[in-house]
């Protein structure tokens, strides 16, 4: 019982990392057009958001595998969530 519980906090965190990954993402794109800096904008977008999820998925892991995995899940399924909602098709 406390094994399924782990994994299912374990893909909630997936999903609460790519929204923020993802998420924050969209927003850098959306800004760019109006940023003075937009290389400095987009670089600082992207170590600020690999560093807040790798951290996530690090203590997720525990130095079990197959948490990183299941959490990789609702990452990857909050991802594809996400691009059916803003597809490039609605952005325009």
């Amino acid at each position: 019982m406390a094994a399924t519980l782990i994994f299912i906090l374990a893909f909630a965190v997936g999903i609460g990392l790519g929204m923020f990954y993802f998420g924050g993402l969209w927003l850098t794109v959306r800004r760019l057009p109006a940023a003075r800096h937009p290389v400095l904008l987009s670089f600082c977008s992207l170590f600020c958001r690999m560093v807040v999820v790798m951290v996530g998925f690090y203590f997720v892991m525990d130095g079990h595998w197959l948490r990183l995995i299941v959490c990789m899940l609702g990452f990857l399924g909050m991802r594809s969530i996400l691009v059916r909602l803003w597809g490039p098709e609605k952005c325009i």
